[in-house]
């Protein structure tokens, strides 16, 4: 028997004894936004540290840093010659409360139909825990691997992986690889697995609006003194024109037009209406005119509002005109766009149709670039050769709509590629209440893990 027939062998003998690590890690509130969480962030940390240490992984170190800790850990006993895989993932959650519509109490792991309902599930600690458990099948049963491995796990990733950059710059040599995976995307379904070959960019903001020094008597002013909600409504409706572009002179002057190889190949799997007013509930959909829904999710900008806040909102009534209006939003790039110049684009259009009446401040929070790998590197066909191996089926190429600046972090610090395994669905409620994670995906992505890190030592 083979060192991967061996693994697999195991990985099924013991997929019980899997669900039921990933129930406990999953029950660890470790959510990096909130302040009351840091000591649970570290016992997340501590736990995964701990784990990778019984199934035989080498150097492991939780490292503190000015914000939450990383988890280093490695296996280099490959021999000369042999490749090194790193692997990124990350253990830190989203905030959730069970008033946020949960049907379940999100840090209390329930299993429903084979179905993990808990926050963090899919979103990473389900993806990511599936190449701890790919290596322990490996060295409980042949006692090495075909590679050598590097694991990179941090409790940052939903606050912008803050600390996190520092860390790779400085040690280089210590992360050195040949490829990068990253388990932190999803598939349309569960019978066909996908590999991401781009992430979009961010261009996170503040639009903020100011009218009077305080807040006015509605019947003493209103009518003479311009609102700033309204202000900032009337801003935000000239944010995108007739076809559902975005409005923004400039916009879309870096963004590289698509080839009709790269429609026709986007066109294998785009998604029907059906599907997409099935999933989200809305009477119809909308988008940019011209193209379709894989297109406008993965290979074109937009322009979202995420957030409004202005005036008297607490219960009963209040007439009062609002002293300022703000509203949080987002820009999601593709491929050649640059984070810093669009926030400067939108900073200035922003500037130029704010009544006279007003004043406006557009902020800067936070920037990731987007980032397009090639399908045809040879690291992308050893995962290919994985999924159907491991899987069962032959992986489409997706290009998905959320962003994950690391990867692009990585490319240029430690100049290697990064393969996107994902390993959950784009419906599983990342972020959202009620998330969920397919027991059934788990098993196979261990299955995949362990057939990858055969393929990629090929």
């Amino acid at each position: 028997m083979t060192s991967v027939d061996a693994a697999r062998e195991y990985a099924a003998a013991h997929g019980q004894q899997f669900e039921q690590q990933l129930i406990e890690l999953v029950s660890i509130p470790s959510v990096s936004a909130e302040s009351q969480h840091k000591a649970d962030v570290q016992r997340a940390a501590e736990w995964l540290a701990a784990d990778l240490r019984q199934v035989g992984a080498e150097n492991v170190q939780v490292i503190q840093t000015a914000g939450h800790p990383i988890i280093y850990a490695d296996w280099l006993h490959a021999g000369a010659g042999a490749r090194t895989v790193l692997i990124y993932g990350h253990y830190d959650v989203q905030p959730a409360y069970k008033e946020d519509n949960w049907k379940t109490e999100p840090f209390e792991p329930t299993v429903i139909e084979n179905v993990l309902y808990a926050r963090g599930s899919s979103d990473d600690k389900g993806q990511m825990f599936i190449h701890l458990k790919a290596l322990e099948s490996y060295l409980k049963t042949s006692g090495s691997l075909p590679v050598n491995v590097k694991f990179l796990l941090e409790g940052e990733e939903e606050i912008s992986s803050q600390h996190l950059m520092d860390f790779v710059s400085e040690n280089k040599e210590l992360l050195k690889a040949d490829v990068c995976v990253i388990s932190d995307t999803g598939a349309q379904e569960i019978e066909q697995p996908a590999i991401t070959t781009g992430v979009r960019g961010l261009t996170y903001m503040e639009i903020w609006v100011y009218g009077p020094k305080d807040d006015l008597h509605s019947g003493g002013f209103g009518g003479i003194v311009h609102n700033p909600a309204l202000g900032l409504a009337q801003i935000l409706s000239k944010m995108h024109n007739p076809d559902n572009s975005v409005a923004v002179p400039g916009f879309y002057d870096d963004v590289v037009v698509l080839s009709e190889q790269d429609r026709a190949d986007i066109a294998k799997t785009d998604v029907s209406e059906a599907v997409v007013k099935d999933l989200t509930g809305v009477p119809e959909t909308w988008g940019e005119a011209g193209f379709n829904f894989r297109e406008r999710l993965g290979a074109r900008p937009t322009f979202e509002v995420n957030g409004i806040l202005s005036g008297w909102t607490g219960e009963g009534s209040k007439t009062v005109l609002p002293a300022k209006a703000m509203a949080k939003v987002s820009c999601r790039l593709v491929v050649n766009q640059n984070p810093q110049k669009i926030y400067e684009l939108v900073r200035d259009y922003v500037a130029r149709i704010t009544p006279p009446t007003l004043r406006s401040e557009v902020k800067l929070l936070s920037t990731g670039s987007p980032a397009l790998m090639e399908s045809d590197l040879p690291e992308v066909k050893a995962a290919a050769r994985a999924y159907t191996t491991g899987w069962g089926k032959e992986p489409v190429f997706l290009r998905e709509g959320g962003s994950i600046p690391i990867v692009v972090d990585f490319q240029r610090e430690l100049n290697l590629p990064v393969i996107m395994m994902g390993y959950g669905l784009n419906s599983d409620g990342a972020h959202g209440p009620n998330e969920h994670y397919s027991l059934e995906m788990f098993h196979r992505g261990i299955q995949t893990a362990i057939c990858f890190l055969d393929e990629i030592s090929k």
